[in-house]
Formats: C-alpha cells, structure tokens, sequence
C-alpha cells in the first residue's frame, strides 16, 4: 500500500506525518511506501519542525521539502491533504482513497519563539494521533 502526505510548502505538517506514519508502520509490522510533497515545496524544513520532531526522538534533518512530480501517482492507495491549500490546488490522484487532515499552519503562526513552538507541537501531536489512528485502522483491516 502506498500513502502521500500533501500540503503547501512540504516543510513541515507534511514531513512530520511522512516521519510519523513511516516509524509507526514499522512499529506495526505494515508493508507500506510512505510518501510526503507540497505543491509549492519550500527549500528547506522549517527549523521548528526539527526541532519539535527531534523532541519526540524522529530526526528529519535528513528529508528535503520535494514537488508532487516525486509522488508515483499511478500507485498511491491513499492521498491524504493536510491543508485547504493543498487539497484546491494539487492535482486529481486515482488514489483509491482521499483524507482531509485540515491543519493549521504551524509556520505562518505569529507570536513569540516559545509561543511558536508550542504551536508546532501542537500540530505535531494532531498530526501523530491522526497517523496512529489511520495506521492502527489499516492494520485492523488488514487481520
């Protein structure tokens, strides 16, 4: 089965559900390809999402914000949109199922650098909550 992340710039909700959903599927014993892009990519992961993603032990440092063009559409099971942005403007997939995780934008929220950070972190945890229930669901189905 394969599943794609989609949002706007790739930089973080999308990136952090590509690492969540990759480390629980392993923790799951579940053959998946799991896919992340934006359909504006930015040209580096936000800071902020390093860092709350290194608080909860996932190194993202390695990833690179990638264009939908990476996805191999032919062969997605599942697209799921993190963002209004990215559902209106990212193309039609003949994925067999669509899911819409309507997200805030951790980046553009204003306020102080702590503030901010909480603000990721709460994205964060919407983020793998939402990926554990998709995956344990799978799983379930999958029995």
């Amino acid at each position: 089965m394969v599943i794609a992340f989609i949002c706007t710039g790739n930089s973080a909700r999308s990136q952090m559900a590509e690492a969540f959903a990759k480390m629980v599927a392993s923790q799951l014993n579940l053959q998946l390809e799991i896919y992340s892009a934006g359909s504006q990519p930015a040209k580096e992961i936000n800071p902020f999402a390093l860092e709350v993603m290194a608080e909860k032990g996932i190194d993202i440092s390695h990833q690179k914000p990638k264009g939908l063009e990476t996805i191999p559409y032919e062969e997605v099971d599942i697209v799921i949109t993190l963002c209004d942005s990215a559902r209106q403007t990212c193309p039609i997939f003949p994925a067999q199922r669509h899911i819409h995780w309507d997200l805030q934008d951790p980046a553009a929220f204003e306020g102080s650098l702590e503030a901010k950070r909480e603000f990721f972190r709460k994205i964060r945890d919407d983020i793998e909550e939402r990926v554990w229930d998709l995956l344990q669901s799978l799983k379930v189905r999958n029995c």
